[in-house]
């Protein structure tokens, strides 16, 4: 196993999911290649999720699994870890980092995911009803950053004001999701941040990329099974939906935002598109002659959203394709991306030193920053 001074930037195997709402998306629109024939779902670009952990697939630490790695050198992988989250109805936001140790698995769950069909109407539980009812140890808070979108995309987000469970009960089962959903508008470049809890949908038509606490706990209220399609019998999706509201919070209605611009230098622009106690996701654009360069005291997925580029890091140089991804391990300190470059930066936040502080200072009101996420 290597010493945390031999750290290198860490491309890992990518799980692919070819669930029924998939298509050609990745490959067609994106240029990913590699992809198995059929309709392609998803791809994990970062993932610890038991039974479907990433490993290293390049350099001396080629075959060790994320969970290893966590294992062998926490700090050196995770850098600074912050406590744990405020509780998901709480309004107090957290504390800085603290030495705590992290928990067994690396605290991110990064994909694209193509919506060439609209998913399943589903939720994640939050944390809380995770540990009541599912025996995990967390749940799962994620956010969608729309790549590409049809026009006249949608997304159902949260439930209309005055939604009781019984009559959500009674939508649910009807499949009348406008009754009592909200239905978003969808323009490529917007983030929406999606507590758990919260009841959701997207696609037709959307391409995105997805944050989140790792964990691959849902519910959904279809009446088909998502991973081929296969129909339910009625008696296994009444117990579905049972268990749906057993995990429902009502209030959540987040709103697609724009994110938040901070210039660097020029041509170096940084946009902060989510943040909250789990994650933050930034998308950093630079110009032909420009070049990002990012300071870091805690891991950093970084995935690449527009053309090939150049990514040098403590003395290592590789080429980081379009719709590809390489995890940074804190040690590293530094990561320079040469223009032109379109990328996404997902980390763990301190909510006050990366977030609130530097939107402040670049102008951005109070009402704005909160609306980023949760706990700001």
């Amino acid at each position: 196993m290597a010493h945390p001074a031999d750290w290198y930037p860490l491309r890992l195997s990518t799980p692919v999911k070819q669930h029924v709402f998939g298509g050609r998306a990745l490959a067609d629109r994106l240029g990913r290649t590699g992809l198995p024939d059929g309709p392609v779902a998803e791809t994990w670009e970062v993932s610890d999720v038991d039974g479907e952990g990433a490993t290293v697939t390049e350099g001396p630490l080629a075959g060790r699994s994320l969970r290893e790695l966590l294992a062998h050198d926490p700090h050196g992988l995770l850098g600074d870890h912050p406590p744990g989250p405020p509780g998901p109805r709480s309004s107090h936001p957290p504390g800085p980092r603290s030495s705590h140790p992290p928990g067994p698995r690396f605290p991110l769950l990064t994909k694209f995911i193509d919506g060439t069909h609209a998913l399943p109407v589903h939720l994640h539980a939050d944390d809380a009803t995770a540990r009541r009812l599912e025996g995990e140890p967390n749940g799962k808070t994620e956010a969608w950053h729309v790549l590409d979108a049809v026009p006249g995309a949608t997304a159902l987000v949260g439930v209309r004001p005055g939604t009781d469970r019984k009559r959500l009960r009674r939508a649910l089962l009807a499949q009348d999701f406008d009754a009592v959903m909200r239905r978003l508008p969808v323009r490529a470049g917007q983030t929406v941040y999606v507590p758990g809890g919260t009841l959701h949908s997207f696609g037709p038509g959307t391409l995105v990329y997805e944050i989140e606490q790792t964990s691959d706990i849902q519910q959904h209220a279809m009446p088909w099974r998502m991973e081929d399609g296969a129909p339910l019998d009625e008696r296994e999706r009444a117990a579905n939906i049972e268990r749906l509201l057993e995990e429902w919070r009502p209030e959540p209605r987040p709103e697609f935002q724009p994110g938040l611009s901070v210039p660097v230098e020029d041509s170096v622009v940084r946009t902060v598109l989510c943040a909250g106690p789990y994650f933050a996701l930034e998308r950093w654009t630079a110009g032909r002659s420009a070049r990002i360069s990012r300071a870091f005291t805690t891991a950093q997925v970084l995935s690449n959203a527009g053309a090939p580029v150049t990514v040098a890091c403590d003395g290592w140089t590789g080429r980081l394709d379009r719709a590809r991804t390489l995890l940074l391990p804190a040690a590293l300190g530094e990561v320079r991306v040469a223009g032109p470059a379109d990328v996404l930066f997902g980390y763990v936040p301190d909510l006050e030193d990366d977030i609130r502080a530097p939107l402040t200072a670049a102008g951005h009101g109070p009402a704005a920053i909160a609306a980023l996420g949760e706990g700001l």
